[in-house]
């Protein structure tokens, strides 16, 4: 059932959003306690406001009551993905290239599952990052096909 929801909140929101120059980042559907949440996370370059979040969140609320594909009541949010925005696609890993990111992978690499460290590198097939180890730096490489997760890293 959620694959449903956001395979078709997809379809419904790509030419919404192609139209605004915005971008698609993620969907969720789940519940949460009680309530359903269908969550659509959009961005753009220089970031998105809350103007353009209720435009999307507006359109697609309309779309969604036409068809009516939900059976049970649920909220619809639209918002950014903050700064430690996924990064579900090989063009996010690409565009990230020079920011720190985190990462999980699903198997140990050199004993560790989880890095964070500045992206220099990514051609496809594996991910380099410069990880710090307390005073050292030290170059990983990471298979891309092994990563479980990625996110960019707000270093303070």
């Amino acid at each position: 059932m959620s694959k449903k929801v956001t395979e078709l909140t997809e379809e419904l929101v790509t030419p919404i959003l192609e139209s605004k120059g915005l971008e698609l980042v993620d969907i969720e559907f789940k519940k949460e306690g009680g309530n359903w949440f269908l969550r659509v996370y959009i961005d753009k370059d220089g970031g998105i406001d809350i103007d353009e979040c209720g435009a999307v969140s507006e359109e697609l609320s309309a779309q969604l009551d036409k068809l009516d594909p939900i059976p049970q009541a649920y909220f619809l949010e639209v918002s950014s993905p903050g700064a430690e925005r996924p990064l579900k696609k090989e063009k996010d890993i690409h565009q990230a290239i020079g920011k720190n990111i985190a990462i999980t992978t699903y198997e140990p690499i050199d004993g560790e599952k989880a890095f964070e460290g500045l992206l220099t590198q990514f051609d496809g097939e594996y991910l380099t990052l410069e990880v710090k180890v307390k005073t050292k730096k030290r170059s990983v490489t990471v298979p891309y096909d092994k990563v479980a997760s990625a996110k960019l890293a707000v270093v303070f």
